[in-house]
Formats: structure tokens, C-alpha cells, sequence
């Protein structure tokens, strides 16, 4: 049975927006696979982990109405090795899927639909807004970095969105610091906050492409919606109590100053080049006019870079891991950042110069 005909591309970029989250090893082989489902002409693609859901449109079909699973890497891999605008034929039949393309022949086990196992998704929106994807885009992208990798205290593995009034706020912190940036939205909300997994911030980040178009979000209770183009995320949010961020941003740090991000990066990415494989420290030593920044490892090797700024207050040296101080300065795009010290046991503040809906604070470390 033909179920479908389609150029390359219109199978692969679905496909690939969907197999992210699906795990290669996984205790139930169909979880491996993804779902192919059409109805009334339209073909979707669906796949899942049980703790997010990604449903994307695909290219339409003529072949009437069928649901089949297969394995979802093998197929994307097989329309990756194809040429560009390559005509592609998926036939169905006895329990194998025959992927036909020019002179070449794919024969792929599949498993039934029935069996596929998709996430009960709530029915109450407890909240909902739209913003465009480019301001949700610019936002994840000033925190993501943050998100803790495994840690034993799994709130902090995945990203704070809080919403209150008019406000939309993202926050994301490893314990050693912490990333926050805010954005109006059209809505009068009441004050609401979920903790989204990891896996979720990098699949929703890699799908909003469209930077004019909208993203909805809804809040389902223990789960949250994502619609953007043509695709659906479903997710479960954490369960845990997420650290008030607001008592960890330091209000008084006195020994301010402005300078050009990207000349203050590309002394971190020089200096870092001789820091402790490590430890990865690096001393700022800040004084009138200059600010420093010096890098030594175990072979006696030392790195420094000096760049003029424009402040008069007093010293100060404080030592930071120097990968936390170049994860900001990638990921916030702007010409200049603003530094606010205290001393040499206080966190540092980064923020953008005028703009009070983003701050980074970063803890020192002893060197």
C-alpha cells in the first residue's frame, strides 16, 4: 500500500524537528520509533518520552487514512544520505515499511500504532499567553546556558518561567549562578511558575525558527503547551520548589563600570587558553582605569590581558571560573555589558547597559 509520496525535504524537516527527545536506548523499544499518522489527507509525525511530546505537520498525502510506527533515527539518517529535492515513496505492507528514492530501496521494521504509547494531556488551561519567538528565542537563549546538568537537586536541571500582570520572566541557576531575563507580554496574568526540564528548553529553543511569527503557552497544570509553525510540544513540568532568585541578586555592589562585550570575551577566550584544564580559574583584577585578567596552570604558564575601562573606583581582585564569565558574554548580544562588583567574596553582577530585564550573577571561586 502507497501511504505516501513527498519530496525529501518535506519529510526530513518534520522529522527532524520531532527526534530530538527520542532516546536511542530505551526500556520500551517503541519509544525508539515514531509515529506516522494521516487523516483526511494531512500526515503527522509524532514522538515522545513520556515527559514531553513533539506532534509536527508533514507533507500532505492522498493515500487515504493509515497510522504506522518505525524507527525514528534510522529514518531521519536514511533521508539525510538522500540527495536534495529527491522524490520519496513510503510504502506499507506486511509489517514493513519500503522507503523507495530514485534507485534506492529502504526495507524498515515497523511496530503497530496501537501500541505506541502517547501522554495523557490536560484539559484545564490554567493560563495562557502568546508572545512573538524571537523575544522567547532571545530570552532562552540569556538563561539556557545556566540550567544545572544532573544535579542532585533536579529543580534546578531544567529553567524557572514565571509569569505575573504583564510579565513573563525566565530564570535558570546551577548554584554557582544564575541567569535572568524578563519580557512584557499582552495579557494581565495572575502569578504563576513552572520548572521546565532541560530537555524541553533545547527541543522548544531548536523549533522557534520563525522569529515574526507567535508562540502560544499554556499552563495545564503539572504539564505546559507549546504551539509554534506547524508543531505542538506537550510537556511535564518539574515537580520541586525552584530557589528564590530574587534574594541571590546583589543590590549593592558599588565598584561599577561599562565596556565592549566582545572585547572583553575575546580577552576570556585568550587568557583561557593557559587557565587550569581543571579548575578553569581566572583573577580580575580591577583598578582605575584598567581591569585585568590573568590565567595560570599547573606548568607554571600565565596569561594576561589588559583592557582600558572607564572607572575611578577602588581595587579589587576576586577569582572566577572563567567559563561562567564567557557562557554570558555568547549568549547576550549586545555591544556593551555592565560589571558590578562588591568585594572579593561577593557575587558579581552583569547586566546590560539600561536594560533592567536581564542580570547574570556569578559567584567567585578561591584561587
Amino acid at each position: 500500500m502507497l501511504i505516501l509520496q513527498a519530496d525529501r525535504d518535506s519529510l526530513l524537516k518534520p522529522l527532524q524537528a520531532v527526534t530530538g527527545i527520542v532516546e536511542r536506548r530505551h526500556t520500551l523499544p517503541i519509544l525508539s520509533n515514531v509515529l506516522l499518522e494521516s487523516a483526511h489527507g494531512q500526515t503527522n509525525i509524532l514522538a515522545t518520552d513520556l515527559e514531553i511530546q513533539i506532534n509536527t505537520a508533514g507533507p500532505e498525502s492522498e493515500a487515504g487514512d493509515f497510522r504506522i510506527t518505525t524507527n525514528a533515527k534510522k529514518l531521519q539518517d536514511i533521508l539525510r544520505a538522500l540527495p536534495e529535492g529527491a522524490q520519496v515513496a513510503l510504502d506499507w505492507a506486511q509489517n514493513r515499511l519500503t522507503l523507495k528514492a530514485g534507485k534506492s530501496r529502504f526495507a524498515l521494521q515497523t511496530l503497530p500504532a496501537e501500541d505506541f504509547p502517547l501522554m495523557s494531556v490536560g484539559e484545564e488551561v490554567s493560563s495562557a499567553f502568546s508572545l512573538p519567538q524571537e523575544t522567547l528565542k532571545t530570552m532562552l537563549a540569556q538563561v539556557q546556558y545556566s540550567m544545572a546538568v544532573q544535579d542532585i537537586r533536579y529543580y534546578l536541571n531544567g529553567l524557572l518561567m514565571q509569569t505575573e500582570g504583564s510579565q513573563l520572566r525566565l530564570v535558570a541557576t546551577d548554584g554557582h549562578r544564575l541567569a535572568y531575563s524578563a519580557a512584557a507580554i499582552e495579557a494581565d496574568l495572575p502569578k504563576a511558575e513552572v520548572i521546565l526540564p532541560r530537555k524541553t528548553v533545547l527541543e522548544l529553543f531548536k523549533l522557534l525558527n520563525r522569529p515574526e511569527e507567535q508562540v502560544s503557552v499554556e499552563l495545564l497544570g503539572n504539564q505546559v503547551r507549546f504551539r509554534c509553525n506547524d508543531s505542538v510540544i506537550v510537556s511535564k513540568v518539574v515537580d520541586g520548589k525552584f530557589p528564590d532568585f530574587n534574594r541571590v541578586i546583589p543590590l549593592d555592589n558599588d565598584k561599577i563600570f561599562v565596556l565592549n562585550r566582545a572585547n572583553l570575551l575575546g580577552a576570556l577566550e585568550r587568557a583561557a587558553i593557559l587557565a587550569n584544564e581543571k579548575f578553569r580559574g581566572a583573577r580580575l583584577h580591577l583598578q582605575p582605569g584598567l581591569l585585568s585578567v590573568v590565567c595560570s596552570n599547573n606548568e607554571q604558564e600565565e596569561a594576561r590581558e589588559e583592557l582600558e575601562i572607564a572607572y575611578q573606583g577602588g581595587e579589587l581582585e576576586a577569582g572566577f571560573n572563567i567559563n561562567y564569565l564567557m557562557d554570558v558574554l555568547r549568549n547576550v548580544h549586545t555591544e556593551d555589558i555592565q560589571l558590578a562588583f562588591g568585594d572579593a567574596n561577593r557575587s558579581t553582577l552583569f547586566t546590560i547597559p539600561n536594560n533592567p530585564n536581564f542580570k547574570y550573577i556569578v559567584m567567585p571561586m578561591r584561587i
